[in-house]
């Protein structure tokens, strides 16, 4: 196929949360975009996220908050439990006020929210199993070449990467490589008959080298994560399947005394498709002066701010990420007086969200440092000063507005 037979003027790369926010507030602004997903169908792994205050500002602007309240509890607070007891040390409201409004958190199941972004996207917006291998620079025009994994090419005068951690866009635009933080993370959905009978809290662990977390998303669906750093640095310890994974976590769970109806929930695991992931994270210097955008071609979501999970942040800035782009970008094209190229739109998109970036990843790794590090000063610090300060800490990033479309 010649590079000619098809072109689209915006084309996004990847249909993950940051992918079709993106395309959503285009759609909202009147701009039409494509949106190339490398899978047969939509990705649900991770099954759920916390849901803050900064990322249900965002979904507000693209118009889709409210129908997110409406399927999902909202979490009252946090609790810290205790490494030796497992019982409650210290309990945190987040429904207070901060500096634009009070805070609201909900765990939030990404495929609903997936679902209805697509719902509210032109028919067809989405391309499924077109995934991108390469990109070239197109002969006399600043559009780009993208050649697809089944040998089609396409050709887009505007190209967003938002195609996660391997980012294809990022690695073009020359970005750092995600480093390994390592540390491993797995994730599982426990889902009830009826009831859970868990409060609407988010329940933090913290043992011998691993942090946990528990969170009900409604009345019969509850989330759980654990992650830890292997005994043996670069090699993972446990093997790769469902029923070890559990008794890995049990066994975490039961060391330091963990709540029978905690055990009870991974019981009921029904494990994340990926049962071991690594932690990786963009070293957050790399990102002061690195090109997040170049002529028509920037980047969002995971593909710019790959972080460890420690500030629950990960989405929310990719949903924040989406807000902005679609605002930069959208205003640049239905102006058509001439008033800012779009190039100067990507720029302008790339300043505002570079120094969130790098607060995002380097607030989060040093979160995750402090809270599964077990050398005896810094436990003690930990235990003793900071635990609170920490669990007060998660409401200092969502504190944000990313503004309106």
């Amino acid at each position: 196929m010649h590079p000619q037979d098809a072109a689209e003027d915006v084309v996004i790369a990847g249909a993950g949360l940051a992918g079709l926010g993106v395309a959503l507030g285009l759609h909202r602004k009147g701009v039409r975009s494509v949106v190339l997903e490398s899978s047969p169908e939509l990705r649900t792994s991770g099954f759920a996220f916390m849901t803050w205050t900064n990322a249900f500002r965002a979904l507000d602007a693209l118009g889709v908050g409210d129908k997110m309240r409406s399927q999902h509890v909202q979490v009252q607070g946090v609790r810290v439990m205790s490494s030796v007891t497992g019982q409650v040390v210290r309990e945190i409201d987040i429904r207070v006020q901060g500096k634009r409004g009070p805070h609201e958190a909900r765990c939030v199941q990404r495929n609903v929210l997936l679902q209805a972004l697509e719902e509210e996207l032109p028919r067809g917006t989405i391309r499924y199993s077109s995934k991108i291998v390469s990109i070239d620079q197109d002969t006399g025009s600043e559009a780009k070449i993208l050649h697809l994994a089944d040998g089609s090419m396409l050709r887009a005068k505007v190209l967003i990467g938002c195609d996660g951690i391997n980012s294809v866009v990022a690695k073009w635009l020359g970005l750092a490589k995600p480093c390994d933080s390592g540390r491993r993370a797995t994730r599982g959905h426990a889902k009830y008959p009826d009831s859970h009978g868990f409060q609407p809290k988010f329940m933090q662990f913290t043992g011998k080298g691993f942090r946990a977390g528990l969170v009900p998303c409604g009345g019969t669906d509850v989330y759980w994560f654990l992650t830890w750093s292997p005994a043996c640095p670069g090699k993972d310890d446990v093997e790769q399947s469902a029923t070890a994974m559990k008794q890995f976590v049990l066994t975490k769970l039961r060391s330091i005394s963990a709540p029978p109806q905690v055990l009870d929930a991974v019981e009921r695991i029904q494990m994340n498709d990926v049962l071991v992931a690594p932690l990786r994270y963009r070293p957050p210097l790399s990102l002061m002066f690195a090109g997040i955008s170049k002529g028509n071609v920037c980047v969002a979501g995971d593909a710019l701010h790959p972080t460890t999970p420690d500030l629950a942040q990960g989405a929310c800035a990719a949903l924040e990420d989406a807000v902005v782009l679609a605002r930069c970008l959208g205003d640049a094209i239905v102006g058509g007086d001439g008033r800012e190229s779009v190039e100067a739109a990507l720029r302008r998109y790339a300043g505002i969200r570079r120094w969130r970036s790098v607060q995002l990843i380097a607030a989060s790794y040093m979160v995750g440092f402090l809270q599964q590090n077990e050398h005896a000063a810094v436990r003690f610090v930990r235990d003793k000063l900071l635990s609170g300060m920490l669990a007060k800490g998660l409401l200092m990033m969502p504190d944000y507005d990313c503004g309106t479309l």
